[in-house]
């Protein structure tokens, strides 16, 4: 999937970028477009237009792709691989385990024995450095990420870079879902893979799913899209139309399987007859959010078993976080714009608030469910140019504790979107120079 980008033309530099070395000034002066958004959603249908991309992407997806990269201190690189280590460390004692699962919906208990997939990092920079705001067991956007990687133009190729080999990025994801696969099957064949979601066609990153399935295929392992009220149970296996599916990579944001319609999915991974990827107890271990209760807690991760450097970089970098309860609500209330609440399984944003935009109302409704009330921590800014500067943060994609992407979310409001004009994924680069 080589983006193809030959009608791609950069605007030229202006001598104050190829002047300075410094990432924090270049994200306030450096406009050198580095992606030409429509041509990257050229890009996107050249890659997978054949195989069912819907003809309306450039107006429905307008704001998938901004066209100015964001720039990352490699200080701040580092710091984040050092968070991203840390916390497999911690994640794999036991005494971490016993006290995420406490939590945990009961499926979580049930361990299918993979590490469960791809791990999404999100950060916000400060400048004493990136603070993690949350983690994600499906993070959408890597293969997206990919092509934007191999489609970018780098105004200043001896003053930065890619933190990472995009050219390799889809491959290392091949062998994330291979590995997933072998942790459980062994060297047992993969014939067929069910990327699976509701109403898949109608999701915002439908376009990545097609990126999947054109991964695997073009990989000998045939692979197909469809709603988890497809899937048929049989005896010892799922099928759909009549072939036995292999393994699942789960795009559902029911992350337990409680939902009634996800009941085939559900009964089949308890039994073992498929792989699911990523699965409930990956989410219950990494991403349900009251665990950075635990992460950021420097005498729970001295009882659990974690070493100083763990335990110095995690309470570092993890802001302040609070499960919401009867006995803290009206304290949390009165300190609440310094703090943002979020449920404890939430995704993308929703049901998300910055305390000082809570209503009484709204403020009520979470009283009903469960959540977490973490310090503000406010994105870093992205100038770009006349018009008002964007908001951004640092994705990092990540499995076993090896970064395979990074990627930059530009946008204004709450939280991340992709409705902001000039707004949308991003292109991190990072100074060539190693101690900078």
């Amino acid at each position: 999937m080589n983006a193809d980008t030959s009608a791609f033309r950069p605007v030229p530099c202006e001598s104050l970028c190829a002047a300075t070395s410094s990432m924090d000034a270049l994200n306030r002066e450096c406009f050198c477009i580095a992606i030409e958004p429509g041509v990257m959603r050229n890009v996107v249908a050249a890659a997978i237009g054949e195989h069912g991309l819907p003809s309306a992407l450039a107006e429905s997806h307008a704001h998938l792709f901004s066209a100015l990269p964001v720039y990352l201190r490699r200080r701040h690189l580092r710091q984040v691989e050092h968070v991203i280590s840390a916390i497999e460390q911690v994640v794999a004692l036991p005494g971490y385990q016993r006290a995420a699962l406490q939590w945990a919906p009961d499926i979580a208990q049930f361990d299918p024995g993979s590490p469960g997939g791809l791990l999404g990092f999100d950060f916000h920079l400060t400048n004493d450095g990136p603070r993690l705001i949350e983690i994600n067991t499906n993070p959408g956007g890597i293969l997206l990420n990919a092509l934007l990687g191999q489609a970018q133009r780098v105004c200043m190729p001896d003053v930065v870079q890619s933190p990472t080999n995009v050219a390799t990025a889809e491959e290392r994801v091949l062998q994330v879902m291979l590995e997933e696969w072998r942790c459980q099957r062994g060297s047992a064949p993969l014939n067929l893979v069910a990327i699976v979601d509701e109403e898949p066609e109608q999701q915002y990153l439908y376009p990545e799913f097609l990126l999947f399935r054109q991964l695997f295929r073009a990989h000998g392992i045939d692979a197909v899209i469809c709603d988890s009220q497809d899937l048929v149970r049989e005896p010892g296996r799922v099928s759909l139309g009549g072939r036995p599916v292999d393994m699942i990579y789960n795009r559902l944001t029911d992350f337990s399987l409680s939902e009634p319609r996800h009941g085939v999915v559900r009964a089949a991974y308890l039994a073992g007859d498929l792989v699911l990827t990523p699965h409930p107890r990956a989410h219950a271990i990494y991403a349900d959010k009251r665990n950075f209760t635990l992460l950021g807690d420097r005498a729970f991760l001295a009882q659990a078993g974690a070493g100083d450097a763990e335990i110095d970089v995690l309470s570092g970098a993890i802001p302040e976080t609070v499960v919401v309860t009867p006995s803290n609500r009206d304290t949390l209330w009165e300190r609440r714009r310094e703090l943002f609440f979020k449920p404890a399984a939430g995704f993308g944003g929703k049901a998300s608030y910055r305390g000082d935009k809570l209503t009484r109302r709204i403020w009520n409704d979470l009283a009903t469910g469960t959540c977490i009330a973490q310090r503000v921590i406010p994105p870093s800014i992205r100038h770009v140019g006349i018009n008002e500067p964007l908001k951004s943060d640092i994705r990092c994609y990540a499995y076993r504790g090896q970064p395979i992407l990074y990627a930059a979310r530009l946008y204004q409001g709450q939280t991340t979107n992709f409705r902001t004009p000039g707004g949308g994924f991003a292109p991190v680069l990072t100074s060539s120079a190693p101690d900078s």
